[in-house]
């Protein structure tokens, strides 16, 4: 976990956020995390989506952070959020558990590099949310859902069970001719879509490659070697 970094421009965002403008409720720790991750992402055209909108203070929040050139969408299930559209910020009006909403969100909306789930936070619905938009994120894109509470959590889980198959090893090669390719292996569809997946307290983060990964290689650097490893 980043250590708490009050320099950032989120928590001076916050501070001056204490008194007046739409409300933001997030966990401290929160803003270090974004910080780490969408960082690389500020004061360039990129396109960031956050579902759960609640009092609109969050989406002034993004504005700010990416500056003037950032697309902004929201998704909420409650009709009066609407309200919160404005330059640059368009809102939609849906169940994130519902895969056809997501049919049509992506119609509207093509591209995306950022999506925040910060919606109903059931395992069900974060799991639906994170299958119909993470394929659609740009090369380098991060998907972060927070709000994973408790030690059972049925969407962490479901995480995790994807952090096993980044492990997997498909045709596996070894070559003892060619020390710049002595072990390779080909890329699973996942190794090949994914670059990393971090987890945080209450926070699960997962990141793009910024090109499609074919293989995982591990070439032998140097000449000297114990001949027992050779």
């Amino acid at each position: 976990m980043p250590s708490s970094n009050h320099d950032n421009a989120f928590h001076h965002f916050i501070e001056a956020r204490k008194e007046g403008g739409a409300g933001i409720w997030k966990w401290n720790h929160y803003f270090d995390i974004y910080d780490r991750h969408f960082s690389r992402f500020r004061d360039r055209e990129v396109h960031v989506l956050e579902i759960g909108i609640y009092s609109g203070g969050s989406l002034e929040m993004w504005r700010d952070y990416f500056g003037p050139n950032c697309h902004i969408y929201g998704v909420d299930i409650e009709p009066a959020c609407k309200a919160y559209e404005s330059d640059g910020v368009q809102v939609f009006i849906g169940d994130q558990s519902d895969r056809a909403f997501w049919k049509r969100f992506r119609q509207a909306v093509p591209t995306l590099d950022i999506v925040i789930d910060d919606g109903g936070h059931l395992p069900e619905q974060q799991i639906v949310t994170m299958e119909e938009s993470l394929p659609y994120l740009r090369p380098g894109g991060v998907y972060l859902c927070e709000d994973l509470h408790g030690k059972q959590n049925g969407f962490a889980a479901y995480v995790y069970g994807m952090s096993w198959n980044f492990n997997a090893i498909e045709q596996f090669e070894e070559n003892f001719e060619n020390p710049e390719r002595r072990l390779l292996c080909k890329a699973s569809a996942l190794q090949s879509a994914i670059k990393s997946i971090h987890h945080y307290p209450f926070v699960t983060v997962i990141e793009k490659n910024d090109s499609k990964t074919t293989e995982l290689l591990a070439p032998k650097i140097g000449t000297k070697w114990e001949p027992i490893y050779k």
